[in-house]
């Protein structure tokens, strides 16, 4: 593993027990918690990862480790930041909110051309 690895989570308790820190410490991992009975602490994340459920995992299972690598990636790279529209992104992926930023920049500065 790379050194400076950081594993945030909430307070569950699956993540505060004895065992999964002790695998953290073992792996020189260093260990984030969002504040308790703070949920905007990693908002972002927490929405993300319930899209992610809701629309991966559903109610189903991944037949074997390379199959979730596979359907995640697909569902990151081939879906999630080239199709999905995001509200805080003006409903716009987040592909295209940065292909028109980084246009929006060129036609600003006119020594770019």
């Amino acid at each position: 593993m790379k050194p400076g690895l950081i594993v945030h989570s909430d307070r569950g308790g699956q993540y505060a027990g004895k065992g999964f820190r002790a695998l953290l410490n073992k792996r020189g991992i260093v260990q984030s918690m969002s504040r308790a009975d703070d949920p905007y602490d990693n908002a972002w994340a927490e929405s993300y990862f319930s899209r992610l459920k809701a629309e991966v995992v559903q109610n189903g299972v991944f037949e074997d480790l390379q199959d979730a690598r596979t359907e995640i990636f697909e569902y990151i790279e081939m879906y999630y930041n080239t199709i999905r529209l995001h509200s805080a992104l003006n409903y716009q992926s987040p592909m295209n909110y940065e292909n028109n930023y980084f246009y929006s920049l060129t036609k600003a500065n006119p020594l770019s051309d």
